[in-house]
């Protein structure tokens, strides 16, 4: 069964204090905390059951890691081989973590695949976090669940591409910037900084994507005065281009002769690594070969997250949709931008430093410059970057339906509004598992009862309205 509770789609107000000064005894419900544990512990399961299947991974970076557990030199420049010939196409960090738990356990499959999982486990915890403190504990549980089981997270967080890495610190640096939003203290913004720069240096541009939506939302909520904002953005501008710059200025002042070649540079240049196959050549096309894929396809709907041929097919405003990464990343899409909507509208006349304004246009930034940026990517784009977007999905899916039933509550012109988008998103998922029959086949009959009787027991709340409704 399943029941929503009023009290529990958006934080609780603090307790006052007891008048008098006596001792008040607050008992704590402890319910969400053990729903959180439970999808911390589904998270875990998902991505660390039959971990051993996966083997070495994507072999490429798996001889870095082995290279990394060999010579230390081989291990700073993120070099393929031991001797340091050269280096994998992209910076090292990842690389380091994987080595690091092989020099520790041994290096075996799972020593290097477990901080993956590891770093998968914390991205839904932390994303849980994130969300509660924005939309209370029920849109919350909804978005952890969300990017518990988006698959391409399953899939990139048993695998040892960069991206796992990526977006645990992308979901960490945005954790430092909402503490900055919070309390308007500048420390928070250093960190963000630092964080987005370990991200940069995780997998270089793409950490980037993000980054107007940080400063510009900050810009616009942040709690000091206006030229305080510029000052505080400019101080985590600062710890942004030391923790990013440190690594690729030691690359660039170190002596070619005696460092790996640049990998995926085709000139020997980190610069040019930087701005051309990792950077304007995914965006803008005529890149280079790279050294490296992803996983396969055949791992569920849309035929995997990994490089096939064709990769994450043609540019255009629809390739989220597509047979490559339809199936990935699009379940929830709808309810995600319909959500979003109601979340503005919600919030249209709040004050310039509302939080509940903040964290939607927080989310609905990262999802919306992320889908511009990779639907007309020209160059080289596999599905499995989309993991960089699953967690702003998935918070705006949570935090959506949850706003979209406050919308039908208040205004009764859209009681239908939840059911639709519940039957609109049910749609979409039919057809995405229609492309490929044979996976998991139980999941279409239970897809299409599910949102019949969901999409129904919400109406009916908007005609008989209780404080708590029991929808199935």
């Amino acid at each position: 069964m399943l029941t929503i509770d009023e009290r529990r789609t958006r934080p609780l107000p603090s307790t006052p204090p007891p008048e008098g000064g006596g001792v008040q005894i607050v008992h704590r419900d402890r319910r969400p905390l053990a729903i959180t544990a439970g999808i911390g512990a589904l998270a875990a399961a998902l991505y660390t059951w039959g971990l051993s299947s996966v083997g070495w991974g994507n072999s490429y970076y798996a001889a870095a890691v082995k290279a990394g557990t060999v010579s230390w030199k081989a291990f700073f420049f993120g070099a393929i081989d031991p001797g340091s010939f050269i280096t994998v196409d992209k910076p090292p960090a990842a690389f380091w973590v994987q080595a690091l738990s092989a020099r520790i356990f041994g290096f075996s499959s799972w020593s290097i695949l477990l901080p993956e999982a590891a770093a998968g486990v914390a991205s839904v915890l932390i994303l849980h976090r994130l969300v509660r403190k924005w939309a209370g504990d029920l849109a919350a549980h909804l978005a952890a669940l969300a990017l518990a089981v988006t698959p391409v997270a399953v899939v990139m967080f048993r695998y040892n591409n960069p991206d796992a890495l990526l977006t645990l610190l992308l979901l960490a640096s945005a954790w430092a910037l909402w503490s900055a939003i919070e309390t308007g203290r500048t420390r928070g913004l250093v960190l963000c900084g630092v964080l987005l720069g370990l991200a940069f240096q995780t997998k270089m541009l793409q950490a980037f994507i993000v980054l107007p939506v940080f400063a510009g939302v900050y810009l616009w909520a942040g709690r000091p005065s206006l030229r305080s904002r510029v000052l505080q953005l400019a101080a985590g501008g600062a710890a942004l281009l030391v923790s990013a710059g440190w690594w690729v200025a030691a690359v660039t002042l170190w002596p070619a002769s005696s460092r790996p070649y640049i990998g995926g540079s085709t000139d020997n240049s980190i610069l040019n690594l930087i701005f051309g196959y990792n950077g304007l050549s995914r965006v803008l096309g005529n890149g280079g070969p790279g050294g490296a894929g992803g996983p396969g396809g055949g791992r569920g709907p849309g035929g995997g997250p990994g490089g096939g041929a064709g990769f994450g097919g043609a540019p255009g405003w629809l390739r989220m949709f597509n047979g490559e990464l339809g199936g990935q990343i699009a379940w929830l899409l709808p309810l995600a931008v319909v959500g979003l909507s109601a979340g503005l509208w919600l919030t249209r006349r709040a004050r310039r430093t509302d939080r509940g304004r903040a964290g939607w246009l927080l989310w609905g930034g990262w999802a919306l410059i992320s889908v511009v940026v990779f639907s007309n990517a020209q160059g080289i784009f596999h599905p499995y970057y989309t993991v960089a977007l699953a967690p702003a999905v998935a918070a705006l899916a949570g935090a959506g339906g949850v706003a979209l039933w406050h919308l039908g509550r208040r205004y009764p012109w859209a009681g239908w509004m939840l059911p639709a988008t519940v039957l609109a998103t049910a749609a979409l998922a039919v057809a995405l598992l229609a492309r490929t029959p044979s996976y998991v086949p139980w999941l279409y009959p239970l897809v299409v009862v599910g949102a019949l009787l969901g999409g129904a027991g919400l109406w009916l709340t908007y005609h008989f309205p209780r404080r708590a409704l029991l929808v199935a």
